[in-house]
């Protein structure tokens, strides 16, 4: 393969370069859900034979168990305990921390590009897996890439959970009231799992960290949730989204149903009824889209995600897989496709590393066969709702089975401890209240420089 050179001034790294000349090569893209569980499963089968070599790609070098995402912005569970490094996950798995840039198909190639100053690999295959996953969709909607927090990534639980502390403290030393109430009006956008579950810790977190807060009175707040249906948690039934809705608005969540978010400016919301909310803060977690790096595969797709056929093989390019969010698979109970959530995810990972060996090894090839097992929420307060195998719950045994199942899915043993030790002193502690602030620290202004050094005693040899 011809080196070709990047703008960053860098040349592209050959697959000769990269030392996987002779070997059958596979390439897994994304290390989300789908991508990790396929490479974990592989590394205890295929990647084990010397003459076949799996690598993960993936921006991070960790995984992120996006199921406790809210629990981090709400201040329930430290940060790193719901991630783990992807080369403790992998031992005969190689990892690549990089972008992918582009796939070439017909070439069979994929440009990654790494390090502090961007410099690109092009990487060959004979089998690709793409598990890209899915971006936030803002729908062109004004204002909302610029203005909007999302809740996809570990970055934003922390900018949510740092925006959410720093409005508490301007709000509690600012004199005007016309000027607070922005501060203290949150509006979350999206009555699916991710809002619901978003606002609910949210909800939770800043009415618990008022004690603090002299100044202030939970009459102050205005917790808004907007969802364009008639009623929160579709995916669970009518039954236990009414529950849902009821046990937030006891708790103060203002819940605006039928209703969407039309734009925002970084001081208002504005909504399809009109209605224009004076707010700081609008938190999307209303739409996705899959990842755009799939618009320019010549395969055949539908709404955006790439169409597989039941042993998750893109059709018409031998040796392409695609699973999880960006991938559409065919259910042929239903006639439809499977959703894009984190069990199907799992479990399509799991079927496509048995598919690869039969493919690579020769075998027989499985088609991808599940029914959905259930779906929980939790929604503040130590309640929940959830449906498991067509049974509804609600309360604290729905809180309990949304903690029990999810630790259970947590990979290592060690993060699993982490978190049920951070989950148990939440019980008795009450929740931190610290910022964590990433920039460096501003340059000493001259005035005080001088104090110090007038100020400043001898210094020691």
């Amino acid at each position: 393969m011809n080196s070709a050179v990047m703008g960053c001034g860098r040349s592209i790294t050959s697959e000769a370069e990269m030392g996987s000349h002779g070997k059958t090569r596979i390439l897994i893209l994304g290390g989300g859900f789908a991508g990790l569980y396929a490479a974990m499963h592989l590394d205890k089968t295929l990647a084990r034979d010397p003459r076949i070599e799996i690598t993960l790609i993936n921006r991070e070098n960790f995984f992120l168990f996006t199921p406790m995402l809210h629990e981090v912005a709400a201040s329930d569970l430290d940060l790193s305990n719901i991630v783990n490094p992807a080369r403790k996950l992998l031992k005969h798995v190689q990892f690549f921390a990089g972008e992918v840039e582009s796939i070439d198909l017909d070439g069979k190639r994929v440009t990654v590009s790494h390090g502090f100053d961007h410099h690109g690999h092009e990487l060959g295959y004979e089998h690709l897996v793409i598990g890209l996953g899915s971006i936030t969709n803002f729908y062109n909607l004004p204002g909302l890439e610029e203005h909007a927090l999302t809740m996809k990534s570990l970055d934003d639980a922390i900018q949510l959970r740092n925006r959410l502390i720093a409005l508490l403290e301007e709000a509690d030393t600012e004199c005007s009231a016309d000027v607070r109430r922005p501060l203290l009006t949150l509006v979350v956008a999206g009555g699916g799992f991710a809002g619901v579950e978003t606002i609910a810790g949210i909800n939770d977190f800043v009415r618990d960290a008022l004690v603090c807060y002299p100044r202030l009175r939970e009459d102050m707040l205005r917790i808004v949730l907007v969802h364009p249906g008639p009623v929160i948690l579709p995916e669970l039934g009518e039954k236990l989204g009414r529950y849902a809705q009821q046990k937030l608005a006891e708790r103060g969540v203002e819940i605006k149903v039928n209703t969407s978010v039309c734009g925002a400016d970084g001081d208002a919301v504005t909504l399809s009824s009109g209605e224009v909310i004076a707010s700081k803060t609008l938190i999307w977690t209303a739409g996705t889209s899959p990842n755009p790096l799939l618009r320019d595969l010549n395969c055949e797709k539908l709404k955006g995600r790439l169409l597989v056929n039941p042993m998750l093989e893109v059709e018409k390019w031998p040796g392409v897989w695609a699973l999880g969010d960006c991938a559409a698979v065919p259910d042929s109970k239903s006639g439809g496709y499977y959703p894009p959530t984190a069990q199907h995810a799992l479990r399509q990972g799991r079927l496509l590393a048995s598919n690869l060996g039969a493919a690579v090894r020769g075998g027989r090839k499985k088609p991808f066969v599940f029914s959905t097992l259930g779906q929980l929420a939790a929604i503040g307060k130590r309640t929940g709702v959830a449906n498991i195998l067509g049974v509804n719950f609600s309360g604290f045994l729905a809180w309990w089975l949304w903690r029990t199942i999810y630790l259970s899915k947590l990979p290592r043993f060690e993060k699993k401890l982490r978190v049920a030790l951070d989950w148990t002193l939440d019980l008795v502690f009450s929740k931190d209240l610290v910022q964590f602030q990433t920039f460096k620290a501003a340059p000493m202004p001259r005035a005080a420089e001088k104090w110090s050094a007038a100020h400043s005693g001898p210094s020691r040899a």
